[in-house]
């Protein structure tokens, strides 16, 4: 029996620091829709997680991002937490990674603070979004229309605030994965 992403990588883009949940959550539910997952990171070796104002889980990095091409995916994740966004946004490599996923219009899923990301690689102009509260005004400056909701998805950009939405991105991310690429006016 196929399932829905049988045949598609994705990435999931994250460093020391990621929000546990909104990394772990996603990565299960895109390989139990048949995805083959590679988490890619700034360094070799492994990252750890937070949770509950503490460091958490740890899961090793597959690729660099340095060494890592957005060409070899079908997707990109990004999870949130406050520390980590705010790490990769400083990584050039980082950022044009993210780029790359939006000149080929596929299908981008961000979660809580992982929208910041987006901001710094000028993704979000005109695009329909939603995050944590509290980068809320960022993404208004940055261009983004932002709706208080527990999914937006705007041409293959799934964006979701909270953990508690988790289930809701999952559901999206998988099915916007599934369609492919998004004719889009973004980046």
């Amino acid at each position: 029996m196929t399932k829905e992403l049988d045949g598609k990588r994705v990435a999931i883009l994250a460093t020391n620091g990621f929000e546990e949940s909104e990394l772990f959550s996603p990565k299960e539910a895109l390989e139990k829709a048949g995805a083959k997952v590679d988490v890619i990171g700034l360094e070799h070796g492994t990252i750890k997680g937070w949770k509950d104002g503490n460091w958490s889980k740890e899961i090793a990095v597959d690729h660099t991002v340095e060494k890592a091409m957005a060409d070899d995916y079908d997707a990109l994740m990004l999870p949130g937490g406050v520390i980590n966004p705010d790490r990769l946004r400083r990584s050039a490599e980082a950022v044009e990674f993210v780029r790359g996923f939006f000149r080929s219009h596929k299908p981008v899923a961000a979660i809580c603070h992982g929208p910041q990301l987006l901001i710094e690689a000028d993704a979000v102009r005109n695009r329909r979004v939603t995050s944590f509260i509290s980068i809320k005004t960022d993404l208004m400056n940055a261009g983004a229309m932002w709706q208080d909701a527990e999914v937006v998805v705007d041409h293959g950009l799934v964006t979701s605030r909270s953990p508690k939405d988790l289930p809701a991105f999952n559901a999206k991310m998988v099915e916007e994965i599934a369609e492919g690429a998004h004719v889009s006016s973004g980046v």
